[in-house]
């Protein structure tokens, strides 16, 4: 699943390394630089999302994907969605229920100090709650399907990604953490992009962590 939102700059590079045999789903979000458009040359299915929200437009690929392991990757030409192979093949072994990239940033310009700073906070919070010694809540991951949707993810902003996280800790899943490369994105990021856009994320993401556990939201 790759989220989009005006991303057209970016999307040749990006389904150019999507693995063969593998299905591209672009879900794009609203997007008014012909993305969707392009995509849809480029051999991806496109699904539109018109309600706006990073975790709307996952949640709608998640819905769409038909395959048992599926896989989130940004649309913004940051991480080579090629690099997912071995994610999957751990999930299909077994090895792992939820396999996430931790970014290590390549090239000036990667990851803004602003950025940097509000997923250090994220991830030093999330250990708190969960008990992960994770690093990163980076969107390049794979997982079955079923499962995630089973986990009745609720926030369709930019708190996803870590509400993923957090309810497949409370549910007792094996979670893996992998280095990968993060590169200089094409465009301007539209959620990191200032100081003031990633602290609305980290904002939004807090609200995640002080959600009950699973066993005690159903006990209500």
């Amino acid at each position: 699943m790759l989220p989009c939102l005006d991303e057209a700059e970016a999307l040749p590079w990006v389904l150019a390394r999507i693995p063969a045999g593998w299905r591209a789903l672009v879900v794009d979000n609203g997007s008014t630089d012909g993305s969707a458009e392009l995509a849809r040359d480029l051999g991806a299915t496109v699904v539109h999302e018109p309600r706006r929200g990073f975790g709307a437009a996952c949640h709608a690929g998640l819905a769409a994907a038909t395959a048992d392991v599926v896989c989130f990757c940004d649309c913004d030409a940051s991480l080579d969605p090629s690099l997912l192979v071995p994610f999957v093949a751990e999930v299909r072994a077994g090895a792992a229920d939820l396999v996430l990239g931790r970014r290590r940033p390549r090239g000036r310009g990667a990851w803004p100090a602003h950025a940097r700073a509000g997923n250090l906070a994220l991830a030093r919070l999330l250990r708190r709650r969960t008990g992960l010694a994770l690093h990163d809540l980076g969107p390049l991951r794979a997982a079955r399907r079923e499962p995630l949707l089973g986990l009745g993810l609720t926030d369709r902003r930019s708190g996803y990604p870590l509400q993923m996280v957090v309810r497949a800790a409370d549910a007792g899943w094996r979670i893996a953490e992998r280095d990968v490369p993060y590169l200089p994105r094409a465009g301007a990021s539209k959620v990191t992009g200032t100081w003031r856009g990633t602290w609305q994320a980290v904002r939004d993401m807090s609200g995640v962590l002080h959600e009950a556990p699973a066993r005690e939201r159903a006990a209500r």
